[in-house]
């Protein structure tokens, strides 16, 4: 995949949509694209967060491990965002992300990522706006686990 391709692709993420495209050009030569097989691991819960990976096409499972075993809690695809709590907040990886068909991502390390939000906001709202849909979606979820528990137990 070229430079130039990479670039079309990244516009395509919300998170860039807004920013100018030389900008993106910087971004997708200080990045790193990695591709995955099916069932290869992109990072694992517990991990040292150290990137955020943008994922460019294909498909990833997100897998929390539970007491009763793993868990898969989401299911991401072309323009979604992995990785960003634990390179924002300092924390071990929340999560294992891995490969459910041929994955090709993004890796943006801490640095560039902070360099890149500092030098545009607009960003760092799109980050926000990420986030907050992924808590309702959470929130959401844990509401109907709730549920199905209460029901179970009367």
């Amino acid at each position: 995949m070229s430079l130039k391709e990479e670039v079309e692709i990244l516009r395509q993420i919300p998170l860039f949509a807004k920013i100018e495209p030389s900008k993106i050009k910087l971004l997708a030569f200080t990045s790193e694209r990695l591709t995955y097989q099916p069932d290869d691991f992109v990072c694992e819960q517990g991990d040292n967060g150290d990137a955020a990976y943008f994922i460019m096409a294909g498909e990833a499972d997100v897998i929390v491990e539970t007491p009763s075993g793993p868990l898969t809690v989401a299911t991401l695809g072309k323009n979604d965002v992995v990785g960003e709590i634990a390179i924002l907040i300092d924390v071990p990886r929340t999560a294992t992300i891995k490969a459910k068909t041929e994955l090709t991502t993004l890796k943006i390390t801490k640095d560039v990522f902070f360099r890149m939000v500092t030098e545009f906001p607009e960003m760092a709202v799109e980050m926000m706006r990420v986030l907050a849909e992924r808590l309702v979606r959470t929130t959401d979820d844990l509401q109907k686990a709730k549920e199905i528990i209460r029901k179970d137990s009367q």
